[in-house]
């Protein structure tokens, strides 16, 4: 086997490559991007969800005095119902959206 030969023919099928590469970027095309009104729908709340606090404030405060104060409670049976109607509205939206 004669490796010159080889490196030869090599060469010659890579110009061809570069050459097709060299005129498919001369065309002139323009690229486009567009996002559908659920993306600006995204994109508005992730901008609304941005400029507010992580924590607010106002409605954390006596409940944080509370638990200081050893007086806050916890309704189990209170709990249980609102964490089990969570559950059934993500079923709910899980279904939709398949």
């Amino acid at each position: 086997m004669r490796v010159e030969a080889y490196n030869q023919v090599q060469q010659l099928y890579q110009t061809k490559k570069v050459n097709k590469t060299r005129q498919a970027g001369s065309a002139s095309r323009s690229d486009q991007l567009q996002f559908s009104s659920l993306g600006k729908d995204i994109r508005a709340a992730q901008k609304a969800v941005a400029g507010a606090p992580a924590i607010r404030e106002e409605l954390t405060a006596s409940i944080k005095a509370r638990v200081q104060n050893g007086t806050y409670k916890v309704d189990n049976g209170s709990f249980a119902d609102k964490l089990l109607q969570k559950r059934a509205e993500m079923d709910a939206a899980y279904e939709e959206m398949r």
